[in-house]
């Protein structure tokens, strides 16, 4: 796979400052990342508590890509307030719908022009969500298991990120590929590769000195 695809960073408030964020969101902004990640847990569909659409409406005024995880149970009840919080992007989880044609449209009845996307954890078999890649604007691969950030990589992403590449391309399709958990300049070499298109890096990105330089990093410069 070609190496030169323009990659997008979103770096994940999770691994964030929660006493700094407006420090934090024009880091991310000075730092030259267009997007900015949300991990929305609700500690039943992975064993965490984030935060919810109140803390996303007070951070949407920094001119970043709004790129929100739902990583809850039932994401339809709650979908409405992220978006009206200024979500430019919503991914629910695979494994969180008994109806996912019909969730993605509920969802983009919701606002005119939402973007959708759909994740899907590690021990799901990638060829349950091929059917909805054409549905939706993203496809989020987790590289790591839902919950915290700081998790360690896992080498199974950068196999279904190629599938997926495969499967996308051989249909001309513009959906694009996300992989969040674990990224960093290492492991985001693999991915560049196997032709992944969003980056979400936590504490890589946070923990940098330079930000802008790590930012290069991932995307391959």
């Amino acid at each position: 796979m070609s190496t030169k695809r323009k990659i997008i960073v979103s770096p994940s408030l999770l691994s964030s400052d929660f006493n700094y964020l407006d420090k934090e969101m024009k880091s991310i902004r000075e730092s030259k990342a267009t997007w900015v990640h949300y991990d929305v847990i609700d500690g039943h569909f992975a064993p965490n508590i984030t935060f919810g659409a109140p803390v996303v409406k007070c951070l949407t005024s920094y001119g970043l890509f709004n790129d929100v995880h739902l990583m809850i149970e039932n994401p339809i009840k709650y979908a409405k307030s992220f978006i009206d919080a200024g979500a430019d992007l919503l991914t629910f989880h695979y494994e969180a719908s008994r109806d996912v044609i019909g969730d993605i449209e509920k969802i983009r009845k919701m606002k005119k022009g939402i973007k959708v996307g759909l994740s899907i954890k590690l021990n799901t078999p990638l060829n349950e969500v091929l059917p909805y890649v054409n549905y939706v604007d993203l496809i989020l691969v987790m590289s790591v298991e839902p919950g915290f950030s700081g998790q360690k990589f896992d080498e199974r992403a950068v196999k279904r990120v190629s599938q997926l590449r495969e499967y996308i391309d051989s249909y001309s399709l513009n959906t694009l590929i996300e992989v969040d958990g674990g990224v960093n300049d290492v492991t985001s070499i693999p991915l560049r590769e196997a032709g992944v298109d969003v980056l979400v890096t936590g504490n890589y990105f946070f923990k940098s000195i330079d930000r802008a330089k790590a930012v290069r990093k991932l995307m391959g410069e």
